[in-house]
């Protein structure tokens, strides 16, 4: 990811995240009505996992430009979606679930050059949550 991608990410972030309840539940929805099969891997209260998700999007997106922080925690949390249930087939569903959001919240700011960069993020995002989830299976399987 470029600078420049980084500071959009960071200032459109910073437009969404007043409206964090809101965001979440409609992410929520995208993904729902995407797969609705992937509803039985959230437990609990939607609400407290939409505010998790906005946190840990937050603080990702706080940390873009230092990569030594924020690679292990993707594979931290990688790891732990593998013990959910999450599979790689999901990840492109949430990232389109993800990107569909940003684009009904930002309206005509989420410009073609936005979601590349948020597009670049959430490939760096998945590759990596991917990857240490592969590691893990392989180590639990040895």
């Amino acid at each position: 990811m470029t600078p420049q991608q980084i500071t959009q990410i960071r200032d459109s972030f910073a437009l969404v995240q007043p409206m964090a309840d809101e965001v979440a539940a409609l992410f929520y929805r995208h993904l729902f009505t995407a797969d609705p099969s992937l509803r039985p891997l959230f437990k609990g209260d939607m609400q407290q996992q939409g505010a998790l998700l906005m946190t840990m999007l937050g603080a990702a997106v706080r940390i873009l430009d230092r990569p030594d922080n924020l690679l292990p925690v993707l594979r931290s949390l990688g790891e732990r979606h593998a013990h959910y249930g999450v599979q790689d087939a999901h990840y492109a569903t949430v990232g389109a679930a993800l990107i569909q959001t940003l684009a009904d919240g930002l309206g005509e700011r989420f410009t073609d050059e936005l979601r590349a960069a948020w597009v670049a993020m959430y490939g760096v995002v998945s590759s990596t949550m991917m990857a240490a989830a592969r590691d893990a299976q392989l180590r639990l399987a040895a």
